[in-house]
């Protein structure tokens, strides 16, 4: 739904209203399970990034927290490894991210991964796949920064312990996504312009293909002024709420689990 509704020229029949309507429309007139294509290579890709993602920044944030506050929760510090691990996470979700645009587009071309893969690579070559990068990085690494950062501040008013409270995390994880999410928008429609090098703006692109943060937005304000900037947000929103609930929560959980077999491990010697 945010791929179809951050479009910036759609199909007469691909212009929505709402998310709600993007939903029933998609669903009735594509298929129920429409709104699902990208879920494979999403998972596919998902895994090894939230991997580093996580693995890096509580790495960097206990370091940098050494560094700055000793024995303390530094907010500089947080915003600072989430920034870091994004730049691992973004390396290794951005070609799945581009095949799972190009797949939810209205009309695309392709039926399986394995097609849009193929015609990507040998259409627009592998330096496709990053087109988008440096704006992908460009909106996560201010998005990731307030995510963490705001993360970090509403478990210390919600959590102040920092025991396990699955209640708090989900809480602190859907507030922190929605802020950082209504906060990045502009960066993400850009995002997905690149991605999807959507025909109808190329249009009034002259050099053709679309690179470049500044190339993106200068083609999102001709094609639709300042609002164009915040198409979408709304789904992007309610995409990113329960986003960063899960990932938190699921976070949260394993952390606590694999921090207790260790307690107690030590304890048994």
């Amino acid at each position: 739904l945010q791929t179809r509704m951050q479009s910036l020229r759609p199909e007469p029949a691909a212009r929505y209203r709402n998310v709600l309507e993007a939903l029933w429309r998609i669903a009735r007139t594509e298929g129920v399970w429409r709104p699902m294509r990208g879920l494979n290579i999403t998972a596919t890709g998902a895994g090894p990034a939230h991997a580093l993602y996580f693995a890096c920044y509580e790495k960097l944030k206990k370091t940098l927290s050494d560094v700055i506050h000793a024995g303390g929760n530094s907010h500089v510090a947080n915003g600072a490894a989430g920034c870091v691990a994004t730049l691992l996470h973004d390396a290794a979700m951005n070609p799945a991210e581009v095949v799972k645009q190009r797949m939810q587009m209205y009309n695309s071309p392709y039926q399986r991964v394995t097609d849009c893969v193929r015609a990507v690579w040998r259409n627009e070559g592998a330096g496709a796949f990053y087109r988008s990068y440096t704006t992908q990085l460009t909106m996560n690494i201010p998005f990731q920064a307030i995510h963490f950062m705001t993360y970090e501040f509403l478990q210390e008013q919600l959590n102040p312990h920092r025991q396990y409270n699955p209640g708090s995390h989900v809480v602190s994880g859907a507030c922190a996504g929605a802020v950082a999410a209504a906060a990045t928008t502009p960066l993400d429609v850009c995002k997905t312009l690149l991605n999807t090098q959507e025909s109808l703006a190329l249009s009034s692109n002259i050099s053709g293909h679309i690179t470049g943060m500044a190339n993106a937005f200068r083609t999102v304000y001709q094609v639709g002024g300042v609002t164009a900037y915040f198409r979408g947000v709304q789904a992007r929103v309610i995409y990113q709420m329960p986003s960063t609930a899960i990932a938190w929560s699921v976070y949260e959980f394993f952390k606590y689990i694999l921090t207790k077999r260790q307690e107690e491990r030590r304890a048994g010697k």
